[in-house]
Order: C-alpha cells, then sequence, then structure tokens
C-alpha cells in the first residue's frame, strides 16, 4: 500500500511494484484522481481516497484494505512558512499529514500486518539543511527520524524504515528550478543530483532486506557532505 501514490516518488514506486506484477493499492486525498492515476499504471494497481489531513476519516477509509505486506507513506505537502509571516492553518496542516495522519494509517493497519510487513516512512533532507521558509518541514522531517524508531519498537518484528531524498533531479517538483538544480549539482560531490528511480530503489531496499530496522536512509549523492 503505498498513501500518497497518485504523483512524485510515491507514484514512481507503486510503477516499480506493478511491474513486477505485484498488486498495489495507491491513495490520494481525490478518490477519482488515484482511480485514474491507478488504470494509467495498470496492472493489479487500485486506487483509493485517503486524507492524512483528516486522521478521524482514516480508519473508514482503510475498512477495504486487507492483509499487506508493505507500507509506504510518501505523503508530503510542500510549506513555505517562514516565522515571520506564520501561517498556523499551514502548519497545521503539514504537522497533521505526517505526524498524525502517518500514525494513524500504522495503526489502522496493524492488525492487518505480519511478521514479515514492512513499514516505509517518507522524511526529506530539510531536516539537517533547513531554508528560508522551510520551519515546518525541516521540523516534521527531523520527527520522522524519531517516528521510526519508536514505530520499530512498537510493532516489532514488523520492520519499520525511513528515507530522507535530498533534490530529486528529475522530479516534477523541481521542473521550474533548472538553475537551482545546476547550483545543487555542481556542489554535490558525485557531480550528479538523485533521481527518481535512484530513490526508488533505495526504498525497494528498506522494503524487502529484512535484516534492515530502525534505518534513517539518506539519498541524496552525498550533497549533505558539503
Amino acid at each position: 500500500m503505498i498513501v500518497g501514490g497518485t504523483q512524485g516518488l510515491g507514484r514512481r514506486l507503486a510503477e516499480r511494484f506493478a511491474e513486477r506484477g505485484e498488486a498495489v493499492v495507491l491513495t490520494g486525498r481525490d478518490g477519482s484522481r488515484a482511480d485514474a492515476v491507478a488504470r494509467e499504471i495498470g496492472g493489479e494497481t487500485t486506487g483509493a481516497a485517503l486524507d492524512l489531513t483528516a486522521p478521524a476519516e482514516i480508519a473508514e477509509a482503510l475498512e477495504p484494505v486487507e492483509a499487506v505486506d508493505h507500507v509506504v507513506l510518501a505523503a508530503i505537502e510542500r510549506d513555505a512558512n517562514t516565522i515571520r509571516d506564520y501561517d498556523i492553518e499551514r502548519a497545521l496542516r503539514l504537522a497533521t499529514l505526517k505526524l498524525v495522519g502517518y500514525t494513524e494509517v500504522v495503526h489502522c493497519l496493524h492488525s492487518r500486518m505480519h511478521d514479515d510487513t514492512s513499514v516505509l516512512l517518507f522524511g526529506g533532507q530539510a531536516r539537517e539543511r533547513p531554508y528560508p521558509g522551510s520551519t515546518t518541514v525541516t521540523t516534521v522531517n527531523g520527527a520522522v527520524t524519531s517516528m521510526v524508531r519508536t514505530f520499530a519498537t512498537e510493532l516489532a518484528p514488523v520492520r519499520v524504515n525511513a528515507i530522507h531524498p535530498g533534490i530529486v533531479g528529475d522530479s516534477p517538483a523541481w521542473e521550474n528550478a533548472a538553475e537551482m538544480l545546476e547550483r545543487t549539482k555542481a556542489r554535490t560531490p558525485t557531480g550528479r543530483l538523485a533521481t527518481m528511480d535512484d530513490v526508488a530503489d533505495a526504498a525497494l531496499f528498506l522494503l524487502e532486506n529484512r535484516a534492515v530496522n530502525g534505518v534513517n536512509l539518506a539519498v541524496d549523492a552525498g550533497w549533505m557532505l558539503l
């Protein structure tokens, strides 16, 4: 199950699972869009409506879901929210989505997990490299680091890991930021940025390697070294 699987990295991971012939449930806030994306991906992919910013409605939305092998929490919102011009509603929305929403999904699906189930949380490298307007984003991504540890402890033997992408060069989120991408690439030791497939490969590793648990993995081509 991929929560936040209608676009970006969540969608790419759904595509990778579908290419292998696996059954995938992907969610988005808009059920019609989730269904449409599932049809585009094809195979045994289905869509479902789920809004992490309305945590009281999550249990009902997940009722049709049966046993799960992997749970991916990839839903994000990009919130530019400075301290000087602080928007409380936007801050509460993002904190609810990533902290309460992620946790409620795992709570609701726990009874449908088995000993070999794995859970993957998406954070981000803004946790380590803040920028003007990233106060809420940096805070919630930092919190994901701690959530991994408590989830892995409470859910054992279910494995729980997190992935923290840096700037992903071919992500649609950065399609209008060519100049910034070039500057970042020039400061990266590898001379390249992470790609969506790089992140998907790392996500599959964290989900499927049975010896990896409680890990916060940065996927940023060494960007944080400089």
